[in-house]
């Protein structure tokens, strides 16, 4: 079935095609509109990538905007401590956050909570490894089979599961298109997803002042680095200890099990800290 990742791998190998292959044939067969559809989600990722690095971006709130700026202005003045990719993922992803905190134009990847962690991961694996744009559309494609995956299984809403439902969905989906760009396996992109969800299960839901802004754009910095993280995993050979479908149905019974004050409405966890509650 279609909605399970191991159904995906198995028909891959039956039929000896790669997994972005399987998805346009599973899109009645036509590769054209499939990756034309990815090349236009890839421009606007690109673009809020850009407007996020702005110096004097703000939300409306005025709870984020300028942080990608600092972040980037950090690494450039060689003052972060993570490195450079790392960093540069990092700063992509907060800047992309914080261009949808401010009304910006970006890819919902799967949501717009969690934007910035696919794209970030995608285009700083371009610039580092001098990826096309169609192999990033192929590592998309990619990254929408397991985001299918996990919303027909699981969610990838905060508000039914958690933010793990979200920036945990993002960085599976960008753990597994990042084993794709440096040539894993399918096995090995799935494995990555799964341990990507592993690393976070039971990240809660909790926006101040129940917008999509604090803690959430800072999550999607951490969210692209534990991509990475995933995707390094897997490609080192060492296997997910638990299947990632089984991961998946995990994470849907963690967030079903979360009580309503940690799912998006604003009532625990970082909302409700004092200093936050008086804003």
């Amino acid at each position: 079935m279609e909605n399970a990742l191991k159904w995906w791998e198995d028909t891959c190998l039956e039929k000896n095609i790669s997994l972005p292959e399987l998805a346009a044939q599973e899109n009645d067969g036509d590769r054209e509109t499939v990756y034309r559809k990815m090349q236009e989600a890839l421009e606007v990722m690109r673009a809020s990538a850009e407007e996020g690095f702005r110096k004097d971006l703000r939300s409306m709130s005025g709870l984020t905007g300028g942080q990608a700026y600092k972040y980037r202005k950090a690494l450039e003045e060689g003052k972060t401590a993570s490195g450079s990719m790392l960093s540069r993922a990092g700063a992509r992803a907060l800047a992309i956050a914080e261009c949808n905190a401010a009304m910006g134009r970006i890819v919902a990847a799967p949501t717009a909570g969690a934007c910035g962690i696919l794209p970030a991961l995608l285009l700083t694996m371009q610039e580092e490894y001098g990826y096309s744009d169609e192999e990033l559309c192929s590592a998309l494609i990619v990254s929408g089979v397991v985001g299918d995956v996990i919303a027909a299984r699981s969610s990838v809403s905060g508000a039914q599961g958690g933010c793990q439902a979200e920036c945990g969905s993002a960085a599976a989906m960008a753990a597994a298109a990042g084993v794709y760009l440096r040539g894993g396996t399918v096995h090995q992109m799935f494995d990555a997803a799964g341990f990507a969800l592993m690393n976070v299960m039971g990240l809660v839901c909790d926006p101040v002042q129940g917008l999509v802004e604090v803690p959430c754009v800072f999550r999607n910095v951490s969210g692209v680095a534990g991509a990475l993280v995933a995707a390094d995993l897997s490609l080192s050979g060492i296997p997910c200890p638990i299947p990632p479908d089984e991961v998946i149905d995990a994470m849907k019974q963690v967030g079903d099990a979360l009580p309503a004050s940690l799912r998006e409405t604003g009532e625990g966890g970082c909302a409700a800290c004092p200093s936050m509650c008086k804003r």
